[in-house]
């Protein structure tokens, strides 16, 4: 069964997402539609961005993604599809398909020009319902993504934030906050396997909490940091919100700083409740 997942910042109180299964299912009623999330934040190209790369790697081969954040809808923005070895990925060309595909082995990128994919009417306005939805449904039937319009040899790139490693230390940025509040950064969370060593996280001057290997290490209320399933360490508070605790937006820095067992022998471990 083919399968086609959607990621937008459309939310769920309107038709839009509706429409959008409606078309597919009119193309090809056999697929199976999966929604990532609809509640990216209005015109959020990072988030969803992020999203999109932490998701879909877990569907089987040849699962075409779709990813609509699109402030520039009706603009001379391209719409783009890419096809990875293992995936296809449709969207606006603004940077939101470019954290799941920089994983990826590219093996070609095509620019959405042949109306023949489109519904016969496109709007100005909603490229998700007469571009994208019907352009990944004839993916998932087996269209070849040659006939969907000319190649291009680039497309948008949205700037991954590097962490910088030293010897002891690592210094990153918060690039994600989940529902719960947990504050997803860019550090990577095999960076931190180190036996006998115990790491702690600081905002500057301000020692935020110790790392830990699961949410419920500290008491209720208190911070910590653990090694998140997106694969990056994730800052969280143990029954509570540490975005808004501890005051952690998107691009705030944030330090790890390698210290031995016994400089940190005797306090409490970290905690925040599961998923």
């Amino acid at each position: 069964m083919p399968i086609i997942t959607l990621t937008s910042d459309f939310g769920t109180e309107d038709w839009f997402v509706g429409t959008m299964k409606g078309v597919i299912a009119t193309i090809h009623p056999e697929a199976t539609i999966v929604d990532i999330t609809h509640a990216i934040a209005s015109g959020d190209i990072r988030t969803g961005a992020f999203a999109l790369a932490a998701s879909y790697k877990y569907f089987p081969e040849g699962t075409v993604h779709v990813a609509i954040v699109d402030p520039g809808v009706g603009s001379k923005r391209r719409a783009i599809a890419i096809q990875t070895e293992r995936y296809f990925f449709v969207g606006p060309d603004n940077g939101v398909l470019s954290y799941a595909v920089r994983g990826e082995k590219i093996r070609m990128v095509r620019v959405l020009e042949n109306a023949a994919y489109f519904l016969k009417s496109v709007s100005q306005t909603f490229h998700g319902r007469d571009m994208f939805a019907p352009v990944a449904t004839h993916l998932a039937r087996g269209a070849a993504i040659s006939k969907l319009g000319p190649s291009a040899t680039n497309f948008v790139r949205l700037d991954w934030p590097e962490p910088k490693m030293s010897d002891n230390t690592i210094e990153g940025e918060v690039i994600y906050a989940d529902k719960f509040g947990n504050a997803i950064t860019n550090i990577p969370a095999a960076c931190l396997a180190k036996p006998r060593n115990r790491f702690e996280v600081f905002k500057g001057r301000r020692r935020l909490c110790s790392v830990e290997d699961f949410y419920q290490s500290v008491p209720t209320g208190k911070a910590v940091a653990v090694p998140g399933s997106s694969g990056y360490l994730e800052i969280a508070v143990n029954g509570g919100n540490a975005s808004a605790t501890l005051g952690l937006e998107r691009s705030n820095p944030v330090e790890v700083r390698l210290v031995t067992i016994q400089s940190v022998a005797g306090r409490a471990g970290g905690g925040r409740k599961g998923r």
